[in-house]
C-alpha cells in the first residue's frame, strides 16, 4: 500500500470518526431537548462509548482515524496543494483547515486515553474547561485580550464559510460518478447550517471572554447547546439544531465513502 493509499484511508477513516462522534452528540442533544437534560458535546459523547459493546476498539479506531484525519487537514494548512492562498477565502480557510487539524488531534488524544482507559468516563461538556484553560493561558500572554478576540473572530469566520457552504450546496469534494442526489445535498446543508449557528456562538463565547477579561466565559459546543435550551422555545431550537448535527454525522459517513482525498506530500 502506498503512502497515497495509506493516507487516503486514514482520512477516510477519520471522517467516519467524526461522523460517529456528531450521531452521538446529535443523539444525546435531541434527547436533551426532550426530556430536559444536559446536553454532551463531542467529548462526552466519546466517554459514553468506554463502556459500550466494542466500545474500546471503536475508540481506538476513532483515535486512529481522527490522527490521519489530523494529518491530512495539517498538511493541507501548511503544504496548500489546492492553491487555496491565491484568494482571500483560500487563506481563511486553510486557516480553517489549521484549527480543524489541531482540533482532532485533540479528539484523537482524548479518544486513546477512553480506550486505554486513562480518563474517567465521563459525559456531559468537558470541552467547556478546555476552552476555559486555554482563553485563561492565552489570557495572560502579552497582547492576549487582542489575540483571543482574534481568534473569536476566526471562529465567526469559520461559521460564515459553514453558512456560505449550507446556502450554496456546492459538495464538489464528493467523488460521484452522477451528481449526488437532492437528499444528500440537503443532508449536507442542513448538517452545516446547524455547525454554523455552533461556531458562531463559540465564537461569540470567546470574544466575550476576551472583552470581559474572564476566561470563564469562554466555552464550546457544550455550552452553545446549553445556551439553545436556556432560550425561549429552547427545546425546540436545541432539537432543531441537534437533528442538523446528527444529520451532519450523516454527511461525514458520506464523505467517508465518497469525499476526494488530496493527499499533500509529506514534506513541506
Amino acid at each position: 500500500m502506498t503512502y497515497n493509499d495509506r493516507m487516503t484511508l486514514l482520512a477516510r477513516l477519520g471522517f467516519a470518526a467524526r461522523g460517529l462522534v456528531y450521531l452521538l452528540v446529535g443523539w444525546f442533544a435531541l434527547d436533551a431537548a426532550r426530556q430536559g437534560s444536559r446536553p454532551s458535546d463531542n467529548q462526552g459523547a466519546m466517554a459514553t462509548l468506554v463502556d459500550a459493546p466494542f466500545g474500546k476498539v471503536l475508540l481506538a479506531l476513532c483515535a486512529l482515524g481522527f490522527a490521519g484525519y489530523a494529518f491530512w487537514r495539517l498538511m493541507q494548512a501548511a503544504v496548500d496543494p489546492e492553491g487555496r492562498s491565491k484568494s482571500t477565502r483560500g487563506r481563511f480557510e486553510r486557516a480553517g483547515y489549521a484549527i480543524s487539524g489541531i482540533t482532532h488531534l485533540v479528539l484523537m488524544v482524548l479518544a486513546a486515553k477512553l480506550a486505554l482507559r486513562e480518563s474517567p468516563a465521563t459525559t456531559g461538556a468537558p470541552g467547556d474547561e478546555s476552552a476555559q484553560s486555554w482563553s485563561a493561558w492565552l489570557l495572560e500572554q502579552p497582547g492576549g485580550e487582542a489575540l483571543l478576540i482574534a481568534a473569536g473572530v476566526l471562529l465567526i469566520v469559520v461559521a460564515g464559510a459553514q453558512a456560505f457552504k449550507a446556502y450554496s450546496a456546492k459538495f464538489d469534494d464528493l467523488s460521484i460518478d452522477v451528481p449526488a442526489p437532492r437528499y444528500v445535498h440537503w443532508i449536507g446543508r442542513l448538517g452545516y447550517a446547524a455547525r454554523a449557528v455552533i461556531f458562531a456562538m463559540v465564537g461569540w463565547f470567546v470574544i466575550s471572554a476576551a472583552r470581559n477579561n474572564n476566561a470563564e466565559e469562554a466555552g464550546g459546543l457544550g455550552r452553545a447547546l446549553r445556551e439553545l435550551q436556556a432560550q425561549e422555545h429552547g427545546a425546540w431550537m436545541l432539537g432543531i439544531v441537534a437533528v442538523g448535527l446528527a444529520l451532519f454525522g450523516v454527511f461525514s459517513l458520506i464523505e467517508a465513502r465518497f469525499r476526494r482525498v488530496n493527499v499533500p506530500k509529506a514534506h513541506i
